[in-house]
């Protein structure tokens, strides 16, 4: 089945992402990572988006919508993607349902985790970030994870977005700008609210009953 993870920033989509790609053979894709996958193989498009990201405006739903319709029409793909944190908007979600339905594919699970502001603070102002293996951890949680990380400390860097001020800014734009998407999909059967505030072993356990149905 394919997978939808919602959650405002630092409630630990990336870390259940990566145990459900590890554990279920899935592959994340989220919309940052097109678009730098894009930017990166220095194709036409990928140009046209780093000219748009370079001014500070925002990518259009088109070209996100494009990005995205190359992913799920790879059969390697095929009902096995976690779509990390996407939809961001209503029209996304309409897109995307279309182009599910083109490749005769499905949502099989929509799980969001939903966690407070204050606690939402206290992860992203002490995130790391592993540049070789993408790990997520924290400085002020993780200290026996940091100090045995396979790939080294000294790989381990904080987003220079990752400071109160945009933390807050951050999660009060996602809760605004999402809250219809999760209207749009809460009546589905196939929507599961977790605690994000739970230990990540605990929601690891939550998610795994939800794929085994």
């Amino acid at each position: 089945m394919n997978i939808i993870l919602f959650g405002p920033p630092g409630a630990g989509k990336g870390t259940q992402a990566q145990h459900i790609v590890k554990n279920y053979n899935y592959f994340q894709i989220s919309t940052g990572d097109l678009l730098r996958n894009e930017i990166k193989q220095k194709t036409n498009l990928g140009k046209n988006i780093e000219e748009i990201i370079s001014k500070g405006d925002f990518v259009s739903n088109d070209i996100v919508n494009i990005l995205l319709k190359q992913s799920i029409s790879n059969l390697k793909f095929k009902d096995k993607i976690i779509f990390d944190g996407y939809p961001r908007n209503l029209l996304q979600a309409e897109n995307l349902k279309k182009n599910l339905f083109e490749f005769n594919q499905s949502i099989g699970a929509i799980v969001f985790l939903n966690v407070s502001r204050d606690i939402i603070e206290k992860r992203i102002i002490g995130r790391i970030i592993c540049e070789k293996c993408n790990m997520t951890l924290n400085e002020y949680l993780d200290h026996k994870e940091i100090e045995l990380h396979a790939c080294g400390k000294e790989f381990l860097k904080k987003r220079k977005d990752d400071n109160f001020k945009i933390a807050t800014s951050r999660y009060d734009t996602y809760m605004q700008k999402t809250k219809p998407v999760l209207d749009f999909y809460s009546n589905s059967a196939e929507f599961h609210q977790i605690d994000g505030s739970l230990e990540i072993q605990v929601i690891k356990g939550k998610i795994e009953q939800i794929l085994k149905v």
